[in-house]
């Protein structure tokens, strides 16, 4: 089969196409044969082994990547079931995590999987998985947004951002999306009452304060996040950070939690959602968000299997919109 391998850490140029021998389903696992498979963060903190912390802990792989084809991200068809695997079928459209997803064919378990809406393409059902189940867990598991309340989403034009936006519009909270002014409309068609263009104003400096603040983007200290707080407003942290860094944005996590031991308001961190957790409960909530019609993924781009450098190149300079997705077969 052909799959997005890599046998360095370093920049995009470092993934490849190459031809490898298809998975077998063994004992609980699930073949997918893949049809989408969308480009996160994640992938590119994968693929450069950053931050430099990661390799120590063995998270990425020490002196070469752990997991030599890329991907996390994916919707598709499956394949083939092993053994003590029920309640999946071959020709059963899934989405959700399968690592390796660059490519035609991933191995994944069945807790990873959730079946896939009828409305959604499968480009679309790509995007949901690590970005969706993030926004989640930041703005109603985290965040524990009301109705009523007032949200600021910090990046709302990212792949995060997007889901976050509706999440907490669809629970009755007064949205704020701060973002660039070619994403103003966008972040207004999801359910922003306002739109906050972040060449153009800083946001901290303003005078309304938020119930909740979803920090996807990590460019404001936290000292003046938590000016933009209430007395006892909740900032939720998204993990992410620049290539590069030795301790990436662990470092201010860590401080953050350290300060929120002694702070009215709640300041907790969260971190990008991998094949870890309650991973299946939150794909089933996000679901049925989307069969509800509160939830719909924004695609920015499509790329080809063979193109999915470029991809995660374009993710990493921090230029989507919505998602970028990697189309496969």
């Amino acid at each position: 089969m052909k799959a997005i391998v890599q046998e360095r850490f370093g920049p995009p140029e470092v993934l490849r196409v190459a031809d490898i021998d298809r998975p077998v389903a063994g004992a609980g696992q699930v073949l997918v044969r893949v049809r989408a498979a969308a480009v996160n963060p994640y992938d590119w903190h994968m693929m450069r082994g950053d931050p430099y912390v990661a390799r120590l802990l063995g998270a990425v792989g020490l002196v070469r990547p752990k997991c030599r084809v890329a991907g996390i991200d994916a919707a598709g068809l499956v394949e083939a079931v092993g053994a003590d695997v029920s309640g999946l079928g071959p020709g059963d459209e899934v989405l959700g995590f399968s690592p390796g997803s660059f490519a035609e064919y991933a191995l994944t378990t069945p807790e990873l999987l959730v079946p896939k809406p009828a409305s959604l393409t499968f480009e679309q059902a790509a995007a949901v998985p690590m970005a969706a189940v993030t926004a989640l867990r930041g703005i109603r598991t985290v965040g524990r947004t009301r109705a009523g309340q007032r949200v600021l989403v910090n990046g709302a034009g990212g792949g995060v951002g997007t889901f976050a936006v509706q999440m907490a519009a669809a629970l009755g909270a007064e949205v704020t999306g701060v973002c660039s002014a070619r994403n103003a409309d966008l972040v207004r068609s999801l359910g922003a009452a306002h739109v906050v263009d972040h060449a153009q104003e800083d946001f901290t400096d303003r005078v309304a304060h938020y119930d909740v603040i979803l920090d996807n983007v990590g460019n404001r200290r936290l000292s003046r996040l938590r000016r933009a707080l209430t007395p006892t407003g909740t900032l939720v942290a998204n993990g992410g950070g620049s290539p590069g860094r030795v301790f990436g944005a662990m470092g201010s996590l860590l401080r953050m939690s350290a300060v929120d031991v002694f702070a009215r308001q709640r300041l907790r961190p969260i971190l990008p959602s991998a094949p870890a957790g309650p991973t299946h409960e939150d794909l089933l909530a996000v679901t049925a968000l989307i069969e509800a019609g509160s939830l719909t993924p924004v695609v920015d781009r499509t790329y080809r299997l063979a193109d999915t450098a470029a991809g995660v190149r374009h993710v990493e300079r921090g230029h989507a919109r919505g998602k970028a997705v990697v189309t496969v077969g």
